[in-house]
């Protein structure tokens, strides 16, 4: 069936007419993604080249959020208006992803993490943010402190705390990406943490916990003991 166009199939397995009578959830990422193309080459059918393109990626649709344009043009049947689509329904999810963690209460590192990742998760280049968060913990606003290349981003502490005191927060979360997907902190981050730390004790403006994302995963400096309360 799948050496076929797509308009010979079944209707009840063509992606488009599937979701409709079953739901989003019947499809498969293949056939999400199926969606989104359109179409496929005269070599192989939409069905087909999205198969091929997440198996080049290891099945993972988040790998697949990371590519650029150019990355996904390299296959055939994939121009740049398609590709600028793929990435902007990708990048919406991620925006739900986001929002969705902003409506919750930020008590422990998953939920930070999970508010986060889809704002670092698919860099390719370093970024150090802050959330802040008022009484009750709940989020008052994100805020990008730096960003840098591959290797790190420099922080200035004075701007962090400035920042933080504007929008009287009460607490913050501490956040950067590592793109190596190297979640173990450096000596560096260790040292910026403890400093963060003892600098908002004094301003009574508590750093709650340092969230490093590499990839799907993260380390918490809460969680492994390396916050002193």
């Amino acid at each position: 069936m799948k050496h076929f166009p797509v308009n010979q199939w079944a209707v009840e397995d063509r992606p488009r007419e599937k979701l409709r009578n079953k739901g989003r959830k019947a499809l498969t990422d293949a056939e999400l993604l199926a969606i989104l193309l359109g179409s496929g080459s005269r070599d192989e059918t939409v069905l087909e080249l999205s198969q091929r393109i997440l198996r080049d990626h290891n099945n993972n649709p988040y790998i697949l959020s990371r590519l650029s344009i150019d990355q996904l043009m390299q296959y055939k049947g994939i121009g740049e208006a398609k590709a600028i689509t793929v990435i902007a329904a990708l990048e919406l999810g991620n925006r739900i992803r986001t929002f969705k963690a902003s409506q919750k209460k930020i008590n422990s590192s998953k939920t930070a993490f999970e508010y986060f990742h889809g704002i670092l998760g698919q860099n390719n280049h370093e970024e150090f943010h802050i959330l802040l968060l008022n009484r009750s913990n709940h989020v008052i606003r994100p805020v990008k402190i730096s960003e840098g290349g591959f290797a790190g981003t420099l922080v200035d502490p004075k701007k962090l705390f400035k920042i933080a005191l504007e929008n009287a927060a009460s607490s913050m979360i501490l956040c950067h990406n590592h793109p190596s997907g190297n979640i173990q902190p450096s000596q560096e981050d260790i040292r910026l943490t403890k400093r963060l730390v003892e600098a908002g004790k004094l301003l009574t403006l508590e750093v709650l916990d340092h969230i490093i994302i590499g990839g799907n995963d993260y380390y918490s400096f809460a969680d492994e003991g390396k916050i002193e309360r």
